[in-house]
């Protein structure tokens, strides 16, 4: 039955419902990536005062960027001891990009941990920081904040890599 009204259909009909059929499909597929981090280097935030981050990232997946709520931690093996350090994220002025700038000590194993809320979905991060910035084919990205110990594993990964990656 419904194959005959489809042949009963004009040309621009069809069209139209091919179309209408592709739109949907495309969105449902934007629709199932999901909230998201993109970690990139600090001059693709393309503004002056973010030039001088350890790295920039961009939200992806979230209908209201602006309000979105961001935060990020430092971690690190110094010396043998774990340190944390709470970061302040400044957010840039196109909603969704946001700017870490170091405020951990030079000396040490640092990662980032970035964690977001959008709206009812939440997406996590771990970037390896290294002596010439951060390591961006370590990072290591998630659909929720990561755990302790997705965090201490990173942490060992660098450290046992003597540290040396770099892509700032």
């Amino acid at each position: 039955m419904l194959r005959l009204k489809m042949l009963r259909l004009k040309m621009p009909q069809l069209k139209m419902l091919r179309l209408g059929i592709t739109a949907c499909a495309v969105g449902a597929l934007a629709l199932a990536e999901g909230f998201t981090f993109t970690i990139g280097n600090p001059v693709a935030s393309q503004e002056f005062q973010m030039k001088t981050a350890a790295f920039v990232f961009r939200t992806n997946g979230c209908a209201e960027p602006a309000a979105s709520q961001i935060s990020a931690t430092a971690e690190g093996l110094v010396k043998g001891a774990r340190q944390s350090v709470v970061l302040k994220v400044k957010a840039a002025a196109k909603p969704g990009v946001y700017a870490v700038f170091q405020s951990w000590p030079a000396e040490g194993d640092w990662v980032v941990s970035l964690r977001g809320v959008c709206a009812s979905e939440s997406a996590g991060a771990i970037v390896p920081i290294g002596p010439k910035g951060f390591i961006r084919e370590s990072a290591k990205f998630f659909p929720r904040p990561a755990t302790s110990a997705e965090i201490e594993a990173s942490l060992k990964a660098l450290a046992q890599s003597g540290n040396k990656g770099e892509n700032k």
